[in-house]
């Protein structure tokens, strides 16, 4: 008879749907944030990253306080924090990654040329410029503007860094921008996030986001939070803290020096 019991109890969870099999991972006291410890200016374990700010900004609005699962942000990072039930959001996630389930998204930004401000490049906002033709151009490897500057006829002159990394131990971003600044490379195509703001605090940068160009793979992308995928309360409700307080993540943007565009990338958000 417990036989046939445990029997039937299985049966019954079999039966239902997987929301249903799986326990709420969902911490009610904290708001548990994934996070790379060395993503600058993202996100950083000194809490100085753009999103630990956005993270400190929803943990007030919930009334709970923030705690972070550490893990660099590359192979196995979803899977390892969100998935494991370590952490309950990841602040910044592109819009269409099957990992997670997407919030709506928060902002939306695009790659963009890092020149000197003295530099003859300075006025390139395109890829086909021939300008670019026989100047040393840093691009990370296997990222959508390394496809347009090969169809550009630019491989020969691309220096790649590597997509994914620990950025406890390497630096890609920063090591670009120190070689423009430089004059080791004549520029650097870099995701607006990561650029802009370091770029803001360098007088002698500049950041020229990729507006006009018309083939793909595209170059902006418009970004969400990740949750786990069987979490809708969860994402409902971070869309309702989204909605009601856009500005207030906009002004942290803002702030920080990311490039805001309009939701088709064709122009900066006013």
């Amino acid at each position: 008879m417990r036989r046939a019991s445990a029997l039937v109890a299985l049966l019954i969870c079999a039966a239902l749907p997987a929301s249903a099999q799986v326990a709420d991972l969902r911490s009610k006291t904290e708001f548990r944030v994934c996070a790379d410890p060395a993503a600058v200016p993202m996100s950083s374990e000194d809490g100085s990253g753009f999103e630990n700010r956005i993270a400190g900004l929803f943990g007030e609005k919930l009334g709970l306080p923030v705690v972070y699962t550490w893990f660099p942000q590359g192979s196995g990072f979803i899977r390892k924090t969100l998935r494991a039930g370590l952490c309950d959001v990841v602040i910044g996630y592109a819009q269409g990654d099957e990992m997670v389930q997407n919030t709506n998204h928060y902002y939306t930004s695009a790659y963009g040329i890092v020149t000197r401000r003295d530099s003859p490049l300075a006025s390139v906002d395109t890829l086909t410029d021939p300008a670019l033709k026989d100047r040393p151009i840093g691009v990370v490897a296997g990222t959508p503007p390394a496809t347009h500057l090969a169809r550009a006829g630019l491989a020969k002159d691309m220096r790649g860094w590597d997509l994914f990394v620990d950025r406890r131990v390497e630096n890609p971003v920063g090591d670009m921008l120190a070689q423009v600044k430089s004059g080791e490379l004549a520029a650097a195509v870099i995701w607006g996030p990561l650029a802009g703001p370091l770029v803001k605090q360098d007088p002698d940068l500049q950041f020229t986001p990729l507006l006009k160009e018309s083939s793909g793979p595209r170059l902006f992308f418009r970004i969400t939070m990740g949750v786990r995928l069987e979490e809708q309360e969860w994402k409902r409700e971070l869309n309702s803290l989204i909605r009601r307080h856009q500005d207030e993540i906009d002004a942290i943007l803002r702030d920080a020096g990311v490039p805001l565009l309009d939701d088709y990338g064709k122009a900066l958000k006013p």
